[in-house]
């Protein structure tokens, strides 16, 4: 179980299909930069990234990491082929390479790019390098969704 704070409207599942045709990423994820199931306090969360400090719980748990992909859905997983599956072999985490270079505007294969680098080539300057971005793109609200 994945902990944030709730910034959708509680049927916001249940109106996914409604709206995708209106989806604004390619690849697996579903992404809209004026989503309308998001609550006007979960945009002002989101903007600053506030909604993934309960995972901070996660981290303490020791099933999540401070850097690592980003966590997948288990509806996203299902449809991952082997090249993508490999974002599995490390802990997700709660910032990324991907999120700090680009976030909700990089299309899939570069996200997924971006990953399977941090996996094959991780280290603690790595994650001392995407620490300190995540803070500058928090900051500067960089491609907040």
């Amino acid at each position: 179980m994945l902990w944030k704070f709730r910034t959708m409207a509680v049927d916001a599942e249940d109106r996914l299909a409604d709206l995708a045709h209106l989806n604004e990423h390619d690849g697996l994820l579903f992404k809209m930069v004026d989503d309308p199931r998001t609550t006007p306090l979960g945009r002002i969360l989101r903007r600053w990234s506030i909604d993934e400090l309960p995972q901070l719980w996660n981290v303490l748990r020791g099933e999540m990491s401070i850097v690592g992909p980003r966590p997948p859905l288990p509806s996203e997983v299902e449809r991952y082929d082997s090249k993508v599956r490999r974002r599995l072999l490390v802990k997700p985490g709660l910032t990324g390479l991907w999120q700090v270079s680009g976030r909700a505007r990089l299309p899939w294969d570069e996200a997924v790019r971006l990953d399977l680098y941090y996996v094959e080539n991780w280290s603690p300057s790595l994650d001392a390098v995407i620490l300190a971005k995540t803070l500058v793109a928090v900051v500067r609200r960089q491609g907040a969704c």
